[in-house]
């Protein structure tokens, strides 16, 4: 069989994948990229993309129904919920498209099929049309994860879901069971909620949102407990009686069993990384936990494979596989790109109200021994979030004492997924509070609790 040469070859076209092998391209490399089912891989087209623009339709009916608090009348409300799903779908579908593009616009060879490694620098690529080899010095792993499913708990796609099957549902919930409150069960708990689903949350951690800073979480809680969700804590679904239209819920809370009746339930208990028909033992690439080891440098240990994004670990965010992706695709055209730094990537979760984050929370910075200042700012003490209605949220920053570095922020409110940026920024150029302080934030926005939180550190907050 004779074999294709490329001087990169990407396996998985996902956020990670399809930027690696744009980036690789555009640096002068002689690129393939492989995809088994989508281009443009889980989150654009059963992650990030798809359930966002559902959010958006809930955050739009939320506010339709709201009407009277902005002087406007709105009657007959209602919603179509086939209508928000095939909007949903017609955004992905029309992103999906357009990786296609893009990789075509680059010179990049797609090829659809499924890929495993055929030895050193091999690649054996199955197709519906036959197998070939791509030979490579260079291979990028970036096959993704998917959802974890739990003996007794799997999912069936008719009153037991993952992720895919919520963002095309069979059916509205009436009575709605999410297991797991990461960001994939918030979301879609908020979204059912807001449509009229009695929700219930259960987190076997002893606090929900377990990765967010504890205040803001603590925050967060109170609101999805204001819209009439049940949280359950520290608490464990052990078994699920599956009938025709009704599922009971056996749940272990600190050694108390109780039974919870509903229609439907939602597990979302984490990702595992998709390792398997890969050829990575056979090759020698360490797999600890599903997920590919790696060096900082998102090098395998096998000279010429690589791993990004999902498969190479937390954190399980699309930026950072895209981000990898650009870093790999530079190391291997012969740059020298710094290492993507985990602490300095923020995680964004569009539930309402929604939650932003980077860095270290409060807890891990006084862990690390830092010696802290901490800075609040409350919604309600800002102008433009008065304006729009949206008083509910808190911005909070995180400063090491002595150096003014910082640490973390973490926001909870009305839009803080497009503020969180700002902060990022300034972790990366390494701000101060001096710097921040000294920032002029135009009014009226949203970020001037931005500076307001900072001052606050200080003991300098002007507005409350």
């Amino acid at each position: 069989m004779t074999a294709q040469r490329f001087d990169m070859v990407v396996i998985g076209a996902g956020p990670g994948g399809y930027v690696a092998a744009i980036r690789g391209a555009q640096l002068g490399l002689k690129v393939a990229v492989v995809e088994r089912e989508h281009m443009g891989g889980i989150c654009l087209n059963w992650g990030c993309i798809p359930t966002k623009a559902m959010l958006r339709s809930a955050e739009v009916f939320h506010l339709m129904q709201r009407a009277g608090d902005f002087g406007l009348r709105a009657e007959g409300l209602g919603y179509d919920l086939d209508a928000v799903v095939k909007r949903s779908r017609g955004v992905a579908k029309q992103l999906n498209s357009g990786v296609g593009h893009l990789l075509k616009k680059n010179k990049v060879t797609a090829i659809m099929g499924r890929a495993r490694l055929d030895g050193p620098g091999r690649v054996l690529v199955t197709t519906d049309k036959g197998e070939q080899v791509l030979e490579a010095a260079n291979i990028v792993l970036a096959t993704g994860a998917r959802a974890r499913e739990l003996p007794g708990l799997e999912a069936d796609g008719k009153r037991v879901w993952t992720y895919k099957h919520a963002l095309v549902p069979p059916h509205m919930p009436k009575k709605l069971l999410v297991i797991g409150s990461g960001a994939i069960g918030i979301e879609f708990a908020s979204f059912y909620n807001t449509l009229g689903a009695d929700v219930t949350v259960i987190e076997v951690m002893d606090r929900i949102l377990p990765v967010e800073d504890a205040e803001i979480a603590a925050f967060a809680r109170k609101q999805f407990v204001k819209q009439g969700m049940t949280i359950l804590e520290g608490a464990m679904v052990t078994q699920l009686d599956r009938g025709a239209d009704e599922v009971v819920a056996h749940v272990d809370k600190n050694g108390e069993k109780s039974k919870i009746s509903v229609d439907t339930v939602v597990s979302a208990v984490g990702i595992v990384g998709n390792v398997e028909d890969l050829g990575l033992e056979e090759l020698g690439v360490r797999v600890e936990r599903t997920h590919v080891v790696t060096d900082p440098m998102c090098r395998t240990g096998v000279p010429g494979v690589f791993a990004i994004g999902d498969l190479a670990g937390a954190p399980w965010l699309a930026h950072k596989a895209s981000h990898e992706g650009v870093m790999v695709a530079e190391l291997i055209a012969g740059g020298q790109p710094h290492a993507v730094d985990p602490d300095s990537i923020a995680g964004c979760t569009y539930c309402q109200p929604q939650i932003a984050s980077v860095g270290l929370t409060e807890a891990e910075a006084i862990a690390a021994g830092h010696n802290i200042r901490v800075g609040r700012f409350p919604f309600i003490g800002n102008g433009k979030a008065i304006a729009l209605g949206e008083p509910e949220g808190m911005v909070k920053t995180i400063f090491d004492a002595q150096t003014g570095a910082l640490l973390g922020a973490h926001m909870v409110g009305a839009e803080v997924t497009e503020l969180i940026q700002g902060y990022v920024v300034g972790r990366q150029l390494e701000t101060t509070e001096e710097d921040l302080m000294q920032t002029v934030f135009p009014h009226p926005t949203l970020s001037e609790m931005m500076h307001e939180s900072v001052l606050d550190a200080w003991g300098r907050a002007i507005h409350f």
